[in-house]
């Protein structure tokens, strides 16, 4: 595959969406076509449709394993129908949250095992690494706040119900991830203030989409 994936990670109110939102539309004017954005779970029909059924408020009841499944099979759609073809023809492809997330959060926040979803995922992804993933750090404390204070009854949904030690077990993992991937996965500071972490996001794309 020609193209370039590019992987954004991060523990809840971290900002991948206001990063995002900030340096999509720059991204755009200089790649036109050949810039993909998209998102996990979801990015394609029948992909969203199963996340919906993961993030329904409604659905207490869900199993762990039942959602780490759910996770990898969204994954595997979404990647069949946007992913591979968009990197099949040059395309540079944005994605939020990929498998570091279903390690982070299944893996380590439900305490079903990271091996165990790192090694559910590989099966679904067939292997496929991003080429760069930005990883925005930020305290679970730090992050929750946020979320809260910009909270819409609209975007609550059923990870949001966690206590505050999930949280903290998925930001470890995270951090354990970024150790161990040095040279995929980049840490961006994101407890800095919005304009100067956009800032770096910015300039780490800037070497790996135009002058890598």
């Amino acid at each position: 595959m020609s193209g370039k994936f590019i992987t954004f990670e991060g523990p809840d109110g971290a900002g991948k969406d206001s990063v995002l939102d900030a340096i999509v539309p720059e991204l755009r004017a200089q790649l036109g076509d050949k810039l993909v954005v998209t998102r996990e779970p979801g990015g394609d029909p029948i992909a969203e449709q199963i996340r919906d059924v993961i993030l329904d408020p409604q659905n207490t009841a869900m199993d762990d394993r039942t959602e780490a499944l759910l996770y990898a099979a969204s994954r595997r759609q979404h990647l069949q129908d946007v992913v591979e073809p968009a990197l099949a023809r040059g395309a540079v492809v944005l994605c939020d949250r990929f498998v570091d997330s279903s390690v982070a959060y299944q893996g380590a926040g439900r305490q079903i095992g990271e091996q165990a979803v790192f090694d559910l995922n590989q099966f679904a992804t067939n292997g496929l690494q991003p080429d760069l993933t930005v990883y925005l750090d930020v305290p679970s404390e730090v992050g929750l706040a946020r979320i809260e204070q910009h909270r819409k009854d609209t975007q609550y949904d059923r990870l949001d119900q966690e206590e505050l030690t999930f949280h903290k077990r998925v930001r470890a993992a995270y951090q354990r991830l970024a150790k161990a991937n040095p040279q995929r996965i980049v840490t961006i500071d994101a407890t800095k203030p919005l304009n100067q972490v956009i800032d770096d996001v910015r300039s780490l794309l800037r070497h790996h989409v135009v002058t890598d």
